[in-house]
């Protein structure tokens, strides 16, 4: 499920930094991206593999091999997607945009569904980007928080309720002081 836009933004940031080091990136289902330096730096994961690579020589149009991103949370369409951040947050720092417009931008790019964004959560996690990771987790944090019983929580998110009434009541009376109201 391509989204509107988004190949031509991430093209066009591709596009304006063509003259920088690139690297290729490849997701477990083949697809193949080419990431400015910069930007495939920002994932901790990516740099440690990148770190023992020597520098091209002056010149050289020699491309490392691509880098292979095993893990299954990086499909193509989570990897554009965690890309797309990546791409954008190097931008931010570059431009020193207020941190009003990145947090407004940031409400934007998590307004996805819950599959993708917990796509992004475990992407995140295994590329080991702290800030997407942070952003993400907090934003299922704050879906949690709005509702306000286990059985609301049980509706937002799909999850089956695998409790027999009589294990339910236990775990009630168990967590009675979670209840209680200072």
């Amino acid at each position: 499920d391509e989204q509107p836009g988004l190949e031509q933004r991430g093209t066009s940031s591709v596009n304006i930094m063509a003259s920088q080091r690139m690297v290729t990136l490849l997701s477990p289902d083949k697809q193949t991206f080419q990431v400015p330096w910069d930007v495939a730096m920002r994932s901790t994961v990516v740099k440690q593999m990148l770190e023992d690579l020597p520098e091209p020589e002056e010149g050289s149009d020699e491309q490392p091999d691509p880098v292979p991103l095993m893990d299954r949370s990086c499909n193509a369409n989570i990897l554009e997607k965690v890309l797309e951040y990546l791409t954008k947050h190097h931008e931010f720092d570059k431009t020193g945009v207020s941190q009003e417009d990145k947090d407004a931008w940031d409400k934007k790019y998590v307004d996805v569904e819950d599959e993708v964004l917990f796509n992004l959560i475990l992407a995140a996690n295994f590329l080991d980007v702290k800030d997407l990771l942070d952003l993400t987790c907090k934003t299922v944090a704050e879906y949690i928080k709005q509702c306000k019983t286990p059985e609301e929580i049980r509706q937002r998110f799909n999850i089956p309720n695998d409790f027999t009434p009589e294990e339910e009541e236990e775990v009630r009376k168990e967590n009675a002081w979670c209840e209680e109201a200072p």
